[in-house]
């Protein structure tokens, strides 16, 4: 059986991936393609345990190192337990955030050692990487001014503005550095344009494999 693709979706807060990720699941769909969506932390019982304390709010600050650990056992659960699989049985792997959020957000974020967060990536994942990233991307303060709409902010939100111009940077970096993987999104548009823009991405993944 053909292995299946893997598509993950990034971008710092507001940027609309968690809105467009279901959209591309379904157009997919209706192209014949099996596929599952999930996301990062999360996508098991114990990846969401985890997810729930990395996102709370009313615990004691965290230290960074502790954050990253938090987000590969979350993330070797995950890889185990969902994503291999699906793959394997020649589904596609729609996935709300994967190791470039980690590089984004514990690394350029909080500043930890990139060859850290490498060697963790490397024995967690083996030779597992997405086949495809679309990034969405748009100015933090618009971004930010979207994600305090949505309710509550989580412990990631409440950081400062210089956080979250970090994290765009490092995304913008990643897309740079590795080009032939990541699609970039404008995502400061209409809802429609964004997700016109994310459809035409698909349509090229599709004709990559035969689709």
């Amino acid at each position: 059986m053909k292995r299946g693709l893997f598509i993950t979706f990034e971008g710092g807060e507001g940027g609309g991936k968690s809105t467009q990720l279901p959209i591309a699941a379904e157009y997919l769909r209706q192209q014949g393609i099996a596929v599952i969506m999930t996301r990062e932390p999360g996508g098991t019982v114990v990846g969401e345990s985890i997810r729930a304390v990395l996102l709370n709010p009313e615990l004691p600050a965290m230290h960074p190192d502790t954050e990253l650990l938090l987000m590969f056992a979350a993330r070797n659960e995950h890889i185990q337990r969902t994503i291999l699989p699906a793959l394997n049985q020649g589904q596609w792997v729609l996935c709300d955030r994967f190791t470039d959020a980690t590089y984004a957000y514990q690394g350029f974020g909080r500043g930890l050692n990139q060859d850290r967060i490498a060697k963790l990536e490397t024995w967690v994942q083996g030779v597992l990487r997405p086949d495809h990233t679309l990034l969405f991307d748009l100015a933090v303060d618009i971004g930010m001014g979207r994600a305090k709409k949505r309710g509550a902010a989580d412990r990631f939100e409440q950081e400062h503005l210089a956080f979250f111009e970090r994290i765009r940077a490092g995304y913008l970096a990643r897309a740079q550095q590795y080009p032939q993987q990541y699609r970039i999104v404008q995502a400061e548009h209409s809802l429609e344009q964004v997700t016109a823009q994310m459809l035409h991405y698909l349509d090229e993944f599709m004709a990559e494999v035969g689709r």
